[in-house]
């Protein structure tokens, strides 16, 4: 090799050491990271956070809720609508699963292809990004596309279309880092109801992981008792 060829090969190496040249890795290695991220991914059992909904369609909707999760059990408390403070609070108690949870949605090598398509610069690093097809007919909700952090090796981005009844849209989730665990931060869905144009943004913010909540967290309070002595 020239020397001028190995005299450059070494400043990118060194480059890319000190991080002014983020490494790009090659695209098979990057989704055999992917895989073992998933499998060792641990999940919060129990969390707190808020979030921010707003839709405008045929239902226009603004609000933000403050959400209790233990395992199944949610408590759901919804403290402003449309930019007011509710008081008292709208409290809604439910078993239910996390319909957002990197684990769920995230595709996996078994149930989708993966075509890498290009790297995204990321800071100081870079992210690569695929387009993915499901490996057979799939329901409602199908993933487009895939950004992998080319940190955690985790989705950093979510891209999806969705369709029930007369109901289509498409859109992304981005995930991201709170404490040691990997959440949803932002969701955005364009679609069609009725023939109608709909969007809907959250916004989730304000993560907390206790080891536990209160067993009352998510007991429904008892109703007041009913006056048994007609009115005076």
């Amino acid at each position: 090799m020239p020397f001028w060829r190995s005299t450059v090969a070494a400043t990118i190496a060194m480059l890319a050491l000190l991080g002014a040249v983020p490494l790009n890795l090659d695209s098979q290695l990057v989704l055999q990271r992917y895989d073992l991220a998933m499998g060792d991914l641990q999940l919060p059992k129990t969390m707190i956070f808020d979030y921010s909904v707003s839709q405008l369609g045929p239902t226009d909707i603004e609000q933000r809720h403050v959400i209790y999760r233990s395992g199944l059990e949610v408590r759901d408390e919804t403290i402003t609508v449309d930019g007011i403070p509710l008081k008292p609070k709208i409290v809604n108690f439910s078993r239910r699963e996390d319909r957002y949870a990197i684990a769920r949605l995230a595709p996996r090598s078994s149930t989708y292809s993966m075509l890498f398509l290009r790297t995204v610069r990321d800071g100081s690093h870079l992210d690569y990004r695929y387009d993915v097809a499901p490996l057979a007919a799939a329901g409602g909700f199908v993933v487009t596309g895939l950004v992998i952090d080319g940190i955690t090796y985790l989705p950093r981005e979510i891209d999806f279309a969705t369709s029930s009844g007369t109901t289509q849209g498409q859109g992304k989730l981005l995930y991201g880092k709170a404490g040691k665990y990997w959440v949803p931060m932002l969701a955005s869905v364009q679609a069609r109801v009725d023939g109608k144009d709909a969007r809907e943004r959250i916004v989730w913010g304000t993560y907390r992981f206790p080891p536990a909540l209160p067993a009352s967290t998510f007991v429904p309070p008892r109703p007041l008792p009913h006056a048994t002595l007609p009115p005076i």
